[in-house]
């Protein structure tokens, strides 16, 4: 059964499992997590796939990494403006 979790959740998502842990554990087990933000959605299992490092020590790592792959619609407010007026 999928999972919808907000991003301002997902940290405390992070915090279940056992550290260390390796990318490859970590993105199966969130594969049936959806993540939601502002304007729009992605697999929470994905994302961690995506990650640079091969390993994990703490909730802090993990969530740290997962800000560096996010999608350009995960970051502000549905809508809002870049300043470029």
């Amino acid at each position: 059964m999928s999972e919808r979790v907000k991003l301002s959740r997902v940290e405390s998502e992070f915090e279940k499992l056992d550290y260390p842990v390796t990318r490859d554990d970590a993105a199966s087990e969130f594969i049936d997590v959806t993540v939601t933000f502002a304007d729009g959605e992605a697999n929470l299992g994905e994302l961690v796939s995506e990650m640079g490092s091969d390993a994990f020590h703490g909730p802090d790592e993990l969530y740290a990494e997962l800000q560096n792959v996010l999608p350009v619609e995960a970051v502000g407010e549905p809508g809002q403006s870049d300043g470029d007026a």
